[in-house]
């Protein structure tokens, strides 16, 4: 029997200590100050929840097409006890959400793990599915210290799943106790289910950190200029678990301590409210070595950075904003955007353009009055998409005759090379129709100062595009004649 349990365990919360610790009969007003500590409890959900908040699930946003109904315990199936989790992963025609995920929060200031270095779960899923994501210190909040591992392929007998504590010594007050993320890849769409049960923090003593990474393990580097926050990606680690596997996963900035070579080229190093980390190109000339260490360990990969003079912006656009429909420009309001880059696995193999928020691209750079120039660098490009299939409402450029884009190509252009660009109508499945317009090398070498490309294409050009009333993504295809690129100022316009 399946029990939805919401807003049902009001009394199981533990009590979160606030302890003085007096030394002496006596003190006086030099005494140091009172230190709060912070309950240590392990157990997160045994048979019941332990010590979260009153919502014990907290569902990502049913408006990104979260379901929340698939949520609950079952009362008939457990690893130990009586009670587990039960996860019934939604398809994704569900009229209620497409997939399902969300955290377990602390219902306190948040927990000392200190003495723990990992959290554990047993697991079992109604086949062998694949779930998107597992981990922990995810608050909806800070999410100062997230950890996951990805694409964990569930069994029909219980296993137990084991996610380690990248440095245990960071958190002593963590309110994300947990996180997980399901859809239907692996299962080409069909439902599934699959059930948790003793989830905790543990002190297993036998896990091992092999090797932090960032940027990948790989050894970058690149051309930057002053003013510009350059993002710091790709991080994580691989340990050595109990069983003898060595288990990656990604890890948020905060775990880390980097370091410059020269402080003269880059500033401090900070992370932003989307979790990311950024260094800033101070100097005008000269080189820096970005590496960085996790619990004292060298992280592999470094980032070489060569500052290169002043920032070369894209040219300002001057259309009168009620002429715009803009996707992607810091000159007009943007409209609803599902994605930069949709990650479409196996085939694509571009990076950059992760996310929707201006905190997420790929270069912050500033213009002379201090506002911030942000610009989508997609590198690896084979093919890459800009999403609004699942906005809305529906983006409608039936109304323009032109597309705008700034393309800036960070590497020599040989005659071969192109880039493509498609229009796509279409909710991502269904009815769609596209059109294509080819950008040739010479139209990419005919560039301004700075080194922009910037193109007016007539929608006319994409023949087959027949629905721009419901434009669903735009491509930006190359098939990897051209790998890296700064894309700015997308907008569909009439004169």
């Amino acid at each position: 029997m399946k029990h939805i349990k919401f807003n049902y365990f009001k009394n199981l919360g533990f009590a979160l200590l606030t302890l003085g610790l007096i030394m002496g009969c006596e003190r006086d007003l030099s005494d140091e100050a009172v230190l709060a500590t912070f309950s240590n409890t392990a157990e997160i959900f045994t048979d019941v929840p332990v010590g979260l908040t009153d919502d014990f699930f907290v569902s990502f946003d049913p408006v990104e097409g979260a379901n929340t109904e698939g949520f609950g315990t079952d009362d008939n199936v457990a690893y130990e006890g009586t009670s587990s989790i039960r996860i019934d992963v939604p398809t994704p025609t569900d009229p209620n959400g497409g997939f399902i995920g969300g955290i377990f929060r602390d219902r306190g200031e948040g927990r000392d793990l200190t003495g723990f270095d990992a959290l554990t779960f047993w697991a079992k899923g109604s086949t062998t599915a694949t779930v998107g994501l597992f981990g922990f210190g995810t608050d909806f909040e800070e999410n100062k210290y997230a950890v996951s591992i990805e694409n964990i392929e569930l069994s029909t007998d219980w296993r137990k799943i084991t996610i380690p504590i990248p440095d245990a010594s960071k958190l002593t007050q963590e309110k994300g106790m947990f996180i997980f993320s399901a859809g239907t890849e692996s299962t080409s769409g069909a439902g599934y289910t699959f059930w948790m049960d003793e989830i905790k923090f543990e002190n297993l003593g036998t896990i091992r950190l092999q090797n932090p990474f960032i940027f990948s393990g790989q050894d970058l580097e690149i051309d930057a200029f002053i003013g510009a926050n350059q993002r710091l990606t790709d991080l994580g680690a691989v340990f050595n678990l109990t069983n003898g596997q060595n288990q990656s996963m990604s890890v948020a900035p905060s775990y880390f301590d980097f370091e410059s070579t020269n402080s003269a080229v880059t500033g401090a190093f900070s992370i932003n409210i989307a979790g990311q980390a950024f260094t800033s190109i101070v100097g005008t000339m000269g080189t820096a070595v970005i590496t960085a260490q996790l619990a004292d360990v060298l992280a592999v990969g470094s980032l070489t950075i060569n500052a290169a003079g002043a920032f070369p912006h894209a040219p300002v656009p001057m259309r009168a904003a009620a002429n715009v429909t803009s996707l992607f420009s810091d000159a007009y309001a943007n409209v609803p955007v599902r994605h930069y880059n949709g990650f479409f696995a196996p085939f694509q193999t571009t990076q950059g353009g992760s996310g929707i928020d201006p905190n997420d691209v790929d270069i912050q750079a500033p213009f002379a009055n201090g506002s911030l120039d942000n610009i989508i660098n997609y590198t690896v490009l084979n093919f890459v998409s800009i999403g609004m299939y699942e906005t809305v409402p529906n983006i409608d450029v039936s109304q323009r005759t032109h597309l705008h884009v700034d393309i800036n190509v960070r590497e020599n252009i040989d005659a071969s090379d192109f880039i493509r660009i498609q229009l796509e109508s279409g909710t991502g499945g269904g009815s769609i129709s596209g059109g294509s317009s080819v950008l040739s090398s010479t139209l990419l070498r005919n560039v301004d100062a700075n080194g922009w490309a910037s193109l007016d294409i007539p929608l006319s050009n994409f023949s087959g595009f027949t629905d721009p009333s419901n434009l669903g993504q735009l491509f930006f295809i190359s098939d990897g004649t051209i790998s890296d690129i700064w894309v700015d100022n997308v907008y569909f316009y009439n004169p």
